[in-house]
């Protein structure tokens, strides 16, 4: 059996379906204690620039980071499935609230930054998150490439179809809660594959040696950073019911990620080779449509520049 790899699983904080409670460290108030002794605040004002980050991993941590750069007034909440990293995003500025009773503030920007795993109602965790949002500033659920209808290598943007509902439970669950943003007035972000030196589909292979899987299949790829600011971009603008790419439009086999990866010479140990000969091929995901109307560019333009190689 050839060895898989998803390639956004560095989201590690998955949702449950619940309405949120805005934990609060802040001067106002407190009205009531949340499930497992979180305070839940009913009378705190809400800023122009404050967001909600549902699944504040890897990716919304960036997103954070970035938009407290941006906005050093505002405060910043993070939605988690369990209490287990709140000290974490304390410490990193991010007010954190779990599931339980809702607040009679909304807030203007809201991202859904979540994975469907772990959830028995994704499309219902995205109406909870919609219904948090005021409906000023904008509203973003990064969804997958995964959700376009391609696996032969060719090429793909923005408007090229999606796989029909019903035939993968994978990509159903994405686009059936895609909708619900959508409808809300929302917009999604299909990200490519999310990588960073630490994680992504060469961190995995990597610690393998030897995969079994074709090593022509095609990637299209994405740095975090970048996928953070290109979100930011996206909500800046205020955009409603929109769908866009993020992707480096340089997307590389696996084979040509390995190579790249020893070459380097940045990693511990030496990727051996991949060994499979069958099984579907990828997709070459090209997000120009998005770019020029975001007006955004990636600052890692391929996996390779990131690795400080020529292409």
């Amino acid at each position: 059996m050839a060895s898989t790899y998803h390639y956004r699983l560095p989201y590690p904080l998955p949702l449950t379906a619940a309405p949120p409670a805005f934990a609060s460290r802040c001067r106002f108030p407190m009205a009531s204690t949340g499930p497992l002794g979180v305070t839940v605040s009913t009378s705190e004002s809400v800023g122009q620039n404050d967001l909600l980050i549902v699944g504040p991993g890897v990716l919304g941590r960036i997103v954070a980071e970035k938009w407290r750069q941006e906005h050093p007034d505002c405060k910043i909440y993070g939605q988690t499935a369990t209490t287990d990293h709140h000290s974490e995003l304390t410490k990193i500025g991010i007010i954190p609230s779990l599931k339980g009773p809702r607040v009679d503030q909304k807030v203007p920007y809201v991202i859904f930054c979540a994975p469907p795993y772990r959830t028995d109602d994704y499309p219902g965790d995205l109406r909870v998150a919609a219904s948090n949002w005021s409906g000023e500033g904008s509203f973003l659920f990064t969804s997958s490439t995964a959700v376009y209808d391609c696996n032969d290598n060719g090429f793909c943007g923005e408007d090229s179809p999606c796989v029909p509902i019903g035939r993968s439970p994978r990509t159903d669950v994405l686009l059936k809660a895609e909708n619900v943003v959508l409808e809300a007035g929302g917009c999604a972000l299909r990200l490519a594959g999310l990588y960073k030196k630490d994680q992504g589909p060469h961190v995995f292979w990597l610690s393998k040696g030897t995969v079994d899987a074709r090593p022509d299949l095609i990637i299209s790829m994405i740095h975090y950073e970048d996928a953070a600011s290109l979100g930011i971009a996206i909500m800046k603008r205020k955009l409603r019911g929109r769908v866009f790419v993020g992707c480096d439009n340089q997307p590389l086999s696996r084979q040509e990620i390995m190579d790249r990866v020893n070459r380097s010479e940045k990693f511990d140990g030496k990727f051996e080779g991949f060994t499979g000969t069958d099984g579907p091929l990828g997709k070459r995901m090209d997000n120009s449509k998005t770019r020029a109307e975001i007006g955004w560019e990636p600052k890692y333009p391929s996996f390779t520049e990131f690795l400080g190689l020529s292409n």
